[in-house]
């Protein structure tokens, strides 16, 4: 049932995650009194300065847009609090929320989070999920408090992972579910409060911020687990390896469990489809993969024009 009332409602957001979140808002019975989002900063190969997607939205849909270099200062509170918000909500807003931020709203602040809490707490939940091989994560709405990702919950959704579908597919989908769900959260608590369940503490994993450092693959790995690596680091930071002096961005894959072979990242195929490598536990098949600098490549167009010889051993160095 929708809500009785209309809520004012303060979005902290930044990146295309939570655009439909916003959209979702905008089309519902609330009304989005103003944004918080992160300073313009350089994007792109060009590095030029460019509206973050959120921002991008906001301004189109004629909302009031912040954007601090800091929650703590005195001045943003301020701003926020002339809001006269009735909640927040926060979704990938990538600034850590002060006490002070989190009073402000009389109704409080509520996240949608791209997990099921307490699994995959903290920045990169889908990438992690999906790097260590879960079947299924989900949308948690939770309450915001100072302590990371660790709110009581208000709602969850489930979403099974397909075994060979990438962060960036999963994670499309997520916010699309994590929109619908918020906005019947808010439905919900516009007429009083609703239950909310707290986490189990000791059952908490944390999804740290991904680094480049993140993607370089090592061959004694299972087969399985570098498939994972691949697919979870899609479409960025990247899994990548070297072939002698060359970097090799590794974009899409095939585990094979069938044959194992006695010396990790050697290449046992390479001709027309077929680029198999051997890893700790099995075979791993690169079906798409990326040379340093040069545009994306199926296995058979990079053989066309590389030699990889069988034998050849792929390294975590040059």
């Amino acid at each position: 049932m929708v809500g009785s009332r209309s809520l004012r409602v303060v979005f902290f957001g930044t990146p295309q995650f939570a655009v439909p979140t916003l959209d979702r808002l905008l089309a519902s019975s609330h009304t989005v009194v103003g944004v918080v989002t992160q300073p313009d900063r350089p994007r792109g190969r060009g590095q030029k300065t460019s509206d973050a997607p959120v921002k991008a939205r906001a301004l189109d849909a004629g909302i009031p847009v912040l954007q601090p270099a800091t929650l703590k200062d005195s001045g943003i509170v301020s701003a926020v609090a002339a809001l006269n918000a009735d909640i927040g909500v926060v979704a990938a807003s990538g600034k850590i929320l002060t006490d002070t931020i989190l009073q402000v709203p009389p109704l409080g602040m509520v996240n949608v989070h791209a997990s099921l809490l307490p699994r995959h707490r903290g920045a990169a939940p889908v990438h992690r999920a999906i790097i260590a091989g879960d079947r299924e994560t989900g949308i948690t709405i939770m309450r915001v408090v100072k302590a990371l990702d660790a709110g009581p919950m208000l709602a969850t959704v489930t979403r099974p992972i397909g075994v060979n579908e990438t962060s960036e597919e999963v994670e499309r989908d997520l916010a699309e579910l994590g929109a619908a769900v918020l906005v019947a959260t808010l439905d919900r608590l516009a007429d009083g409060p609703i239950p909310e369940v707290a986490q189990d503490d000791a059952r908490a994993t944390y999804a740290a911020r991904l680094t480049k450092d993140d993607g370089l693959v090592d061959w004694s790995r299972p087969a399985g687990d570098i498939h994972n690596l691949i697919r979870g680091l899609h479409p960025w930071p990247h899994a990548y390896t070297f072939l002698g002096e060359r970097r090799l961005i590794l974009l899409r894959s095939t585990p094979s469990a069938a044959i194992t072979h006695p010396v990790a990242g050697v290449v046992v195929a390479a001709h027309g489809d077929e680029l198999r490598v051997a890893a700790g536990d099995g075979l791993v098949q690169i079906t798409e993969l990326q040379a340093e600098g040069k545009r994306p490549m199926t296995a058979r167009e990079f053989l066309a024009g590389h030699a990889v010889p069988v034998g050849a051993r792929l390294s975590s160095r040059p």
